[in-house]
């Protein structure tokens, strides 16, 4: 079972201080940790949401469905 608090470690890095800081000023994060963990979750969630829309996507590719291209771009017009 898993616990409900989730496992810290201690880690030294050398960063960026720019882009820490724009990041922080973009996520509306206090403190430089802060910052990391919110950007480490949308990267994990953003990844989720792209695998779930290929998933779908190869689904419909499979299924035969065949769709009609009532603008005629389909060719790359």
């Amino acid at each position: 079972m898993k616990s409900a608090t989730p496992m810290r470690k201690n880690k030294h890095m050398i960063l960026d201080q720019t882009k820490l800081k724009k990041a922080q000023k973009v996520l509306g994060t206090k403190t430089e940790t802060e910052t990391i963990e919110r950007a480490l979750e949308q990267v994990i969630s953003e990844a989720e949401k792209d695998r779930r829309a290929w998933a779908a996507h190869e689904k419909l590719i499979k299924s035969g469905i065949q769709i009609k291209d009532v603008f005629g771009r389909v060719d790359g017009q």
